[in-house]
This record gives C-alpha cells, sequence and structure tokens, in this order.
C-alpha cells in the first residue's frame, strides 16, 4: 500500500472517529502533498507524487513542527508546544525510522575513514556521502554535530 494510500485511509478513520487533532494534522498533510503534486505539474510530469517525495515533504513538515515547538517551548507557551508535539507524532508515524544516535556515530566514525576525513574542511565530502547512502535513516539535524565533534578529536 502507498503512503498516500495509507495517509488518506487514517484520515477517513480520523473523519469517523471526530478526533479533532488527528483531522486538522492530516488536512495539513495533504495540503502539502496536494501542494507537492501541483508544483510537479507545472514542471511537466503528470505522474503523482510517490512515496520518496511524500517522505521528503513529510520530513520538512516535521522540521518546521519542531522548530515552532522550541520557538513555544523557549516562549513559555506549553498550549501550543503541545499541539505542535502532538503534530510531530502524527507526522512520525509516516516516516520511516530513523537510527540512533549511537548507530548514527558509528555510520559517521565509518564513512569518515573511508572518505579520509582528518578536518571540518572535509565536511561536504561526508555529507555527500552519508546523504547518498543513508538519506532515510539518519537524522542530519544531529549529523551535523555529531561529525563536528568527531572531527576535532
Amino acid at each position: 500500500m502507498t503512503l498516500r494510500k495509507k495517509i488518506n485511509e487514517q484520515f477517513n478513520a480520523a473523519l469517523k472517529n471526530k478526533n479533532k487533532t488527528l483531522i486538522s494534522t492530516f488536512r495539513l498533510i495533504l495540503a502539502a502533498v496536494k501542494e507537492r503534486d501541483i508544483a510537479k505539474r507545472t514542471e511537466g510530469k503528470k505522474e503523482e507524487s510517490n512515496d520518496q517525495e511524500i517522505i521528503k515533504v513529510l520530513r520538512k513538515m516535521k522540521k518546521q513542527r519542531q522548530e515552532s515547538a522550541d520557538l513555544y517551548k523557549k516562549g513559555g507557551r506549553h498550549e501550543l508546544l503541545g499541539i505542535e508535539e502532538e503534530e510531530i507524532k502524527i507526522i512520525d508515524a509516516f516516516l520511516p525510522k530513523q537510527l540512533s544516535e549511537e548507530e548514527t556515530k558509528k555510520i559517521c566514525k565509518e564513512v569518515i575513514k573511508s572518505v579520509g576525513a582528518s578536518s571540518p574542511k572535509d565536511m561536504g565530502k561526508i555529507m555527500g556521502m552519508l546523504k547518498k547512502k543513508y538519506s532515510d535513516l539518519i537524522d542530519f539535524s544531529k549529523v551535523n554535530l555529531i561529525v563536528k565533534e568527531l572531527l576535532n578529536k
């Protein structure tokens, strides 16, 4: 079953159950996916977005919500923080599971060795290799810090 179908099925279930949080989050997700489809059509491609493209849209949405949650936390807006965290959980349900920090560190060490990196100047090579091989498995917001830490040892 495609990711689009899973999202639509869960959206319909949320409508039947009258779960307002789920309904609003699924509407946001479906609107973002539809926007992506329209953008593809303007590029001359007629097919709908595939699962990989939908995952990219979901990752972007998750990142936006995490940034908002951080701001709400700093501002003491706990009611809004709760809403953002709920939306993140819902979006996470459709994203592939990511590796833990320890597993990410291990992969980063291996890539640093294989590339022969020795200084922060080699960051581009390392990140390129990681994105090429592990784009769906690793949280790149954490990778940057991990790689810098490993290179500065």
